[in-house]
């Protein structure tokens, strides 16, 4: 089974200060993460000045008369701090990945190096932006929250139709609320998307905790993205449905050990019961002694562990009737 890939979201939990952002990169490595994640984006091309708060939003710990325009411009990082970032990722050899929402920003981060375009959830059908893709030798991770069937089918054929092969989109199940109610995560909805779509698939979890990536892992979720911070309780719309690192560390080592014990599926039997086979394993031995002529019977026959090679007890019935061609003792192991 392949590792799945871990993501550490860390968005705008920065704050908007570079010293934080390296703080939040060099604890995402130290846990084990494959990639960190952080949002590119010029709030005059994403929202009006005058756009209120999400729900979410409005119920973190930001400023009451702050609306979502100010609160995107106060998280902003210029494409020079992303850049400084990407080159401090790069030292610390720790995959960089964003999710861009504007055609500005997709065109600062089509000059790095990148393994992924990451298509949040917000701008699944923002078609006038997805059409810019370019570099069609990429994978594409497309988050699906806020979007039915029909958005899905829709962008789905406007990536392929660009040029971008199926297989190398991969659809991450998301709940766009923050944090996600346990009940509202409808983790069965991957397979679905799976199934219907034919794509890999992931998860995005933005609950509390981490046990419903944990599961999605088992479900066969090929990349897990989580948001992290330094401290849930710091002000931003994220840290509350953040991961300490702590927390992080634990959900990367639970799914690293799923993707040992899931293993490949196949009816087999593992190196290590081989060596338990003579010791543990029955085999066939004399229940009483036996002539030389004498027919083998369920009389006279038995299976006991014996801790050398001899016949399988599963050979029993094949023995059954016919003649012995020398005298057993009684609990000699049987050999024809």
């Amino acid at each position: 089974m392949k590792q799945t890939k871990i993501i550490a979201e860390i968005g705008v939990n920065h704050n908007g200060r570079i010293s934080t952002a390296k703080k939040l990169i060099d604890k995402a490595k130290i846990c084990g993460a494959d990639y960190v994640k952080f949002q590119i984006y010029k709030a005059e091309e994403m929202a009006v000045k005058k756009l209120t708060k999400a729900p979410y939003q409005s119920r973190s710990y930001l400023r009451k008369k702050e609306n979502q325009f100010q609160m995107l411009k106060k998280y902003e990082l210029s494409f020079k701090e992303h850049l400084k970032i990407y080159n401090y990722c790069k030292r610390k050899k720790v995959k960089y990945l964003a999710s861009v929402f504007d055609q500005q920003s997709l065109k600062f981060y089509e000059k790095l190096n990148f393994d992924y375009y990451k298509i949040p959830s917000s701008e699944l059908s923002n078609y006038p932006l997805l059409k810019n893709f370019s570099k069609l030798n990429k994978k594409i991770i497309l988050s699906t929250g806020m979007s039915e069937k029909k958005e899905i089918t829709g962008t789905l054929k406007l990536l392929l139709k660009i040029g971008f092969k199926k297989k190398n989109i991969v659809l991450l199940h998301c709940n766009s609320s923050y944090p996600t109610p346990l009940n509202e995560i409808n983790l069965k909805k991957m397979i679905s998307l799976k199934n219907f779509f034919k794509t890999a698939i992931g998860y995005s979890d933005h609950t509390k905790g981490f046990e419903s990536a944990i599961v999605a892992a088992t479900m066969g979720a090929t990349i897990i993205e989580k948001h992290v911070t330094i401290n849930k309780n710091m002000k931003g719309p994220d840290h509350s449905a953040s991961l300490e690192f702590n927390e992080l560390e634990r959900m990367i080592n639970f799914v690293r050990n799923l993707s040992k014990v899931l293993g490949n599926g196949k009816i087999e039997m593992s190196k290590s019961e081989k060596e338990n086979i003579l010791k543990a394993k029955k085999f066939l031995i004399a229940k009483e002694a036996i002539k030389k002529g004498q027919k083998f019977s369920e009389t006279n026959l038995t299976s006991k562990r014996i801790g050398k090679k001899g016949i399988e007890a599963n050979k029993f019935l094949t023995l059954i009737g016919k003649a012995a061609k020398k005298n057993f003792y009684k609990n000699e192991i049987i050999k024809i």
